[in-house]
């Protein structure tokens, strides 16, 4: 049984404080790149771009990585033929940009290491920080979020589940217990 955690209003406001974080920190926001990692952080991606332009006028590029090759955690093999590398969707250059990778949830950390070796095959940015909507803990790797929307502890048998309007049908974060 799955219980909500996070509201459609508490994760708005959540997405909001992030953006400010990040323009305060930025001093100008004309360097900027946000890249989602499939698939919610696409959407999570987006939407703190619409909210950068609502307060700051400026239009920041949004591009997304398909990080499943990257992934050290899955080695399944592909007998029909080759892997398919659906890779990156990324709309300008990144070579000397501030990248702001997006996530859901932030649990292991391995997501975001593959996420980081995806990126580094598409060019050498300025600097990459991590912004996520859910920072669980039970880090494998030293990883470390720059802007995080809610910290909520979590035991290991738990999983955090993030649903957006845009692939879900509604916004909200719950947990539930695995069995």
């Amino acid at each position: 049984m799955a219980r909500e955690v996070v509201d459609a209003m508490t994760m708005r406001r959540a997405l909001t404080r992030i953006t400010y974080e990040i323009i305060e920190q930025n001093k100008g926001v004309g360097n900027l790149v946000f890249i989602g990692i499939k698939t919610r952080g696409i959407y999570l991606a987006q939407r703190l771009a619409q909210r950068l332009k609502q307060l700051e006028g400026v239009d920041v590029p949004v591009g997304s990585l398909d990080i499943t090759l990257y992934r050290d955690d899955h080695h399944a093999i592909d007998v029909q033929g080759q892997a398919e590398l659906n890779g990156a969707e990324i709309p300008v250059d990144i070579n000397g940009k501030h990248i702001i990778l997006v996530d859901d949830v932030l649990f292991t950390g391995r997501t975001v290491r593959a996420a980081l070796d995806a990126l580094m095959d598409q060019g050498r940015p300025a600097k990459i920080s991590l912004a996520v909507l859910v920072d669980r803990g039970h880090r494998e790797l030293p990883i470390r979020p720059d802007f995080i929307g809610k910290n909520i502890p979590t035991a290991l048998d738990e999983q955090v589940a993030v649903a957006l309007e845009e692939h879900d049908g509604h916004d909200g974060i719950s947990i539930e217990k695995l069995e």
